[in-house]
């Protein structure tokens, strides 16, 4: 197990370092890195979508690439029309609502993607349920017009019953995501009417097949989105994405380009908007060169070992369901 540590080329999520811990297997590599975050019982779908990935591959695709979005961070106008700019992209994903910042940036930052992208490409933006339902009400409704339009918004609050009423109040499309991926029941967000589209996340989700299942169950357009893990693990929701019967939107997939190095010698870096589906993860030929320091990397060890042990007890021969 080789424990990694990469820089992030700005902030994201709050951290500037993104660590996690990789797997080998008879059937390539795998990739556990549940943000500090989750806890171990949370941590425990991270480790069956690595094995997934190691242990037994993924389905076959249905499609050889996926269109993606870039993604904008809390950065200042300039900045985010540099990253527009480079990315290739026509769809781009704004985070908005970041710990003590006016929504008056927000609006600066929508409003420069959208001129970096021109009046045809499209403009997603993600709260990571932050607002309540006033805030978000009145802050979708300056974030739409500073955008001539949004796509979606993605997780404006935490409750699902509050996205419900977000939803009711709005024009603009809602998207959920930590109300799919943290949750115990994802049917909850179907039942209550509270989105228009799901974001789906291999890794939290447990699985390229696991959030197949999901998907099917839900029945409303999928986007699939990363958690910022490192080309082998982004190479999994490549995967679902590839799986997909059906992918109505441009993809979370691009954010390779938020970290300062990789693992692979070739990062899943996009091309003109696009992203190839891999039939297995990349290999990690640079672990010695992006390895964490010791005592992050036993901090590590330890976590696979406790999580691991909570996954095996709740499998019973701890290997993850091809079903």
């Amino acid at each position: 197990m080789d424990v990694y540590s990469l820089p992030m080329t700005t902030r994201f999520r709050g951290i500037t370092v993104r660590e996690g811990l990789l797997l080998s297997g008879p059937a390539g590599w795998g990739e556990f890195c549940p943000f500090p975050e989750y806890d171990d019982r949370e941590a425990v779908a991270w480790l069956a979508a690595a094995r997934e990935a190691a242990e037994v591959g993924w389905p076959e695709p249905v499609r050889d690439r996926v269109p993606v979005n870039c993604t904008v961070p809390a950065v200042g106008p300039e900045q985010a029309q540099r990253i527009v700019r480079a990315s290739g992209c026509t769809t781009a994903k704004v985070k908005v609502a970041d710990a003590g910042a006016p929504l008056s940036g927000d609006i600066e930052r929508v409003a420069a993607v959208r001129d970096a992208l021109g009046p045809a490409g499209l403009v997603r933006v993600d709260a990571n349920a932050a607002w309540d339902v006033d805030t978000a009400v009145a802050a979708i409704g300056e974030l739409d017009r500073a955008a001539g339009g949004l796509e979606y918004v993605e997780q404006p609050c935490w409750e699902v019953e509050d996205l419900a009423a977000v939803r009711r109040k709005v024009d603009v499309p809602i998207a959920a995501d930590e109300s799919i991926r943290r949750a115990e029941d994802p049917m909850r967000v179907v039942r209550a009417g509270a989105a228009d589209v799901v974001v789906l996340k291999a890794s939290p989700l447990g699985g390229v097949r696991r959030a197949l299942r999901i998907a099917e169950e839900v029945g409303l357009p999928v986007v699939v989105s990363s958690a910022v893990e490192s080309s082998v693990g982004l190479a999994a929701g490549l995967a679902l994405a590839g799986a997909l019967p059906e992918l109505h939107h441009a993809c979370g997939l691009g954010t390779v380009p938020l970290l300062a190095a990789d693992v692979v010698a070739e990062p899943l870096a996009p091309q003109r908007g696009f992203l190839s589906v891999p039939r297995v993860a990349p290999e990690p030929v640079h672990r010695a060169a992006v390895a964490a320091a010791p005592d992050r990397a036993a901090w590590w060890r330890d976590r696979h070992d406790r999580v691991a042990a909570l996954l095996d007890a709740a499998t019973g021969a701890g290997r993850v369901s091809t079903g």
